[in-house]
């Protein structure tokens, strides 16, 4: 226990930046009907959500991997093409935010920090969720996988990010629920912290990610002390 006084002013990270998928927003259904209309149109039959829901963070492309596995990883750009524009069309649909993130985002308003959201999903895609969710007023920043000339895991979103909400990079704090977040945030020296409620793959292993801290839930983030 640090000993903040929960009742104190700052008692969270003056600024708290949020990868998106499998961070804040449970998009797996919304990629996981994208996936089932490029199957249906192949004439292959539908494929269960938890078998596609770890493989959200990893991208479009990683997604049409396993949608179709007889590619082998081998995925043609056409194919992304595809993924990107019927995921547009389910975008919003089907998701939603995490259980608790709404009200570990109202603790954060409500003690003075700012938050934003770095993620490597195209902006346009993300700009486009951000009305339904009520995020579009709050978010002091989006930064999209395409808005710069690097994306995660290169630290330059993350930096650019904190420059244009006018915080150092020491008053931040990174949340994110992919291995390639925390090691954007230790490259920009920004405080780490995995989104154990997210997304990933059998063979990952967060504690090796060597993140500043580890939650469970979203609601554990209410508590200070939770905080890096």
């Amino acid at each position: 226990m640090s000993g903040k006084d929960p009742g104190a002013r700052g008692r969270f990270p003056r600024c708290v930046l949020f990868d998106l998928d499998g961070t804040l927003l449970d998009s797996a259904p919304d990629m996981a009907a994208t996936v089932n209309r490029m199957r249906a149109a192949r004439g292959a039959p539908p494929m269960p959500l938890a078998d596609l829901r770890p493989h959200v963070s990893k991208g479009a492309r990683a997604m049409s991997a396993a949608a179709f596995p007889e590619l082998a990883g081998e995925v043609p750009p056409e194919v992304v093409r595809e993924f990107l524009a019927v995921y547009a069309e389910e975008l919003g649909r089907h998701g939603a935010a995490f259980d608790g993130v709404e009200a570990m985002l109202a603790a954060l308003e409500a003690d003075g920090a700012r938050w934003g959201i770095v993620t490597n999903k195209p902006e346009y895609l993300a700009r486009g969720l951000m009305p339904a969710l009520g995020w579009d007023t709050r978010s002091g920043v989006l930064v999209g996988g395409d808005t710069l000339a690097e994306r995660k895991p290169h630290p330059l979103p993350l930096l650019h990010a904190a420059e244009a909400m006018g915080f150092a990079v020491a008053d931040c704090v990174y949340v994110g629920d992919d291995e390639r977040d925390i090691v954007a945030a230790r490259a920009a020296g920004m405080r780490s912290l995995v989104a154990l409620w997210g997304y990933r793959l059998r063979h990952d292993d967060p504690l090796a990610w060597q993140a500043d801290a580890m939650v469970a839930t979203p609601a554990d983030l209410l508590e200070p002390d939770a905080w890096p």
